[in-house]
């Protein structure tokens, strides 16, 4: 399961306990509940090779995602621990909102979530993360592109924003220094997948 994170408070950084609720979980699909407190982070992570979709049910909260420039790295890139994304949404939501539809490779498969206030956040991932099948999290952080030194290739023609007007980061895999997540027993009605 995902993450625990940080809290602000005044100029001092504290641990702030997340919870999530898992309502399903098929071979085929994960269905979960986060419940974030003010001010709590899910650290930029990734959904490898699955589609999901995200419904801010209460509360507001800041989403910062990214999706891969190239989202099949050339084999000189693969051993890199440091790769180009583009960011394709930075905004605050506030229920009711949209739901969000992240794809495999589009959509911002890539995402960070800071709560502006309490929120609770509705997921279902298809395919749900998976070791054994190669659907591990990573977890990332981001490096402003011009921070980063360019060596050749077709990162040198670029400004730091794309065609298409995103802005580029560089992102680096990281393991979070505070990682933690309550997992809480769902006691609601069953939910079936029969048909």
């Amino acid at each position: 399961m995902l993450a625990l994170g940080q809290t602000k408070n005044s100029s001092r950084l504290e641990m702030t306990t997340k919870e999530s609720r898992s309502l399903k979980t098929l071979h085929y699909m994960n269905m979960i509940i986060f419940f974030l407190p003010r001010n709590a982070i899910i650290p930029l992570h990734d959904h490898p090779g699955m589609t999901v979709f995200s419904k801010l049910l209460i509360g507001s909260l800041h989403i910062r995602s990214y999706d891969w420039v190239d989202p099949e790295p050339a084999l000189s890139c693969s051993s890199s621990s440091v790769r180009l994304a583009k960011r394709v949404v930075n905004g605050v939501f506030t229920a009711p909102c949209d739901t969000s539809v992240l794809y495999p490779t589009t959509g911002g498969n890539m995402h960070r979530f800071r709560a502006i206030a309490p929120c609770a956040i509705l997921d279902i991932l298809g395919p749900p993360y998976s070791t054994e099948d190669g659907r591990d999290c990573t977890y990332y952080r981001a490096i402003p592109y011009s921070r980063h030194p360019v060596k050749n290739g077709a990162a040198d023609q670029l400004t730091g924003v794309d065609e298409e007007g995103h802005r580029l980061s560089w992102l680096t895999e990281t393991i979070p220094r505070m990682l933690r997540m309550r997992q809480i027993r769902y006691g609601g009605p069953p939910i079936s997948d029969d048909e």
